[in-house]
């Protein structure tokens, strides 16, 4: 999954752990409530056996994944989890029409429009998370949009960097370059 499918899947998941930090703290005030009261608190039980604060801790795997990958039981906490947040069901389609883009897009062009329809979307939702992510995804759209055409990244690139800086640290710096690029074209060519 290329870096940027990663960002807007953060995004469906800090709106869920939100919501998961308001179910928290609304159970901890009806907790101190029956207390007050002399009463034992009994959360409420939804259709699929989760309280409100598990349904939304729960749910967070089949959040990542399309609805056609689903288990039986993922199927049955997601409709509750739609049921009772809808904003998160359209946050959850934000995120799989990105993920769209990047399985049915083979051109510039045609990603570009996507992402163009995308950001409109997005605008008319009105989810402050995702706003951010698509504001960072347009000043970045040259770079993101570079990929399509050969679905090529740079991860070689950074592995092999990578592997530089493991093996410069190793030797404990680098006094002499040309000997260091031997050893190098020697280990890594």
């Amino acid at each position: 999954m290329p870096h940027v499918q990663k960002i807007v899947s953060e995004a469906l998941q800090d709106m869920r752990i939100i919501l998961r930090h308001q179910a928290l703290k609304e159970e901890n005030a009806r907790v101190k409530k029956a207390t007050r009261n002399g009463q034992r608190y009994i959360p409420e039980i939804y259709t699929n056996g989760d309280t409100k604060k598990q349904l939304l801790a729960r749910s967070r795997y089949l959040l990542f994944k399309p609805k056609s990958k689903w288990t039986r039981r993922q199927q049955e906490r997601a409709a509750v989890l739609f049921e009772m947040f809808p904003e998160l069901e359209e946050a959850y389609k934000l995120t799989m029409a990105f993920r769209g883009i990047y399985e049915t897009c083979w051109t510039r062009e045609s990603a570009y429009q996507r992402l163009q329809d995308w950001y409109q979307t997005v605008t008319e939702k009105g989810f402050d998370l995702f706003v951010t992510v698509a504001e960072y995804l347009k000043a970045h759209e040259d770079t993101i949009l570079n990929y399509f055409p050969d679905r090529s990244t740079n991860a070689s690139a950074e592995s092999f960097n990578a592997k530089l800086k493991g093996f410069r640290a190793l030797v404990r710096g680098v006094t002499d370059k040309k000997f260091f690029l031997f050893r190098v074209s020697k280990i890594y060519g």
